[in-house]
């Protein structure tokens, strides 16, 4: 089994822009009159966020996003890239694999929240949240990366930081790892492999090869 495209999810496993999710989120629910705990909103992570206001039973869904949006922006500056992964994407690219991202981003949240760090150009394809009409942990956004590149099964790998991430692999019959510096409770979560940094991502590689 010879990995040749590797996959990421983009919050945390690319970024840290967990603390600006939820702190915008719980401000936004603070300005519709509701009372939520940082630790409450933590079902927030991983999911597309109209599908976490739905759960929150948000009504004016399309208003309270756009806010929940704004109100990102206020802590952009807690977003931050984790340590060790620009130079794995670069070292990846050096070495001809094809790099993708599967996202419950929507578009102009990618564009909002990642863009701005300067490694995108890296990447051949990103599958965000409007992409695709179900989302994680459904497998249609692996499905639908599979579709465009071609790619068998057996050459992808998929890293993601949540349980979303690792259900939409098994569900699509892909390889999995969990990035353990972005997951909770990882030892709740099942995955083909476990990493503990970013450059582990290039031993997983390098044993495929051989």
């Amino acid at each position: 089994m010879k990995f040749k495209h590797i996959v990421f999810d983009v919050d945390g496993t690319l970024i840290d822009s967990e603390t600006a999710v939820l702190k915008s989120l719980q401000k936004t629910l603070q300005e519709e009159g509701i009372k939520k705990s940082l630790e409450e909103l933590k079902f927030a992570l991983g999911i597309p966020g109209r599908d976490a206001l739905l759960i929150l039973k948000i009504n004016d869904l399309e208003r309270v996003e756009e806010k929940w949006m704004k109100n990102v922006t206020i802590y952009a500056d807690e977003i931050t890239l984790f340590d060790g992964v620009k130079q794995v994407i670069q070292e990846l690219k050096s070495k001809n694999f094809k790099l993708g991202i599967i996202t419950s981003k929507t578009k102009e949240e990618y564009n909002t929240d990642f863009i701005k760090f300067n490694i995108h150009s890296y990447f051949d394809l990103v599958i965000c949240a409007d992409d695709t009409i179900k989302h994680k942990p459904d497998g249609e956004p692996m499905e639908k990366y599979i579709e465009i590149t071609g790619a068998s099964k057996e050459e992808i790998i998929y890293i993601g930081d949540s349980i979303y991430d690792m259900q939409c692999s098994k569900n699509a019959g892909i390889n999995s790892a969990l990035a353990l510096w972005g997951a909770h409770n990882p030892e709740k979560i099942e995955s083909n492999y476990k990493l503990k940094y970013p450059k582990d991502i290039l031993d997983i590689i390098n044993k495929s090869a051989n």
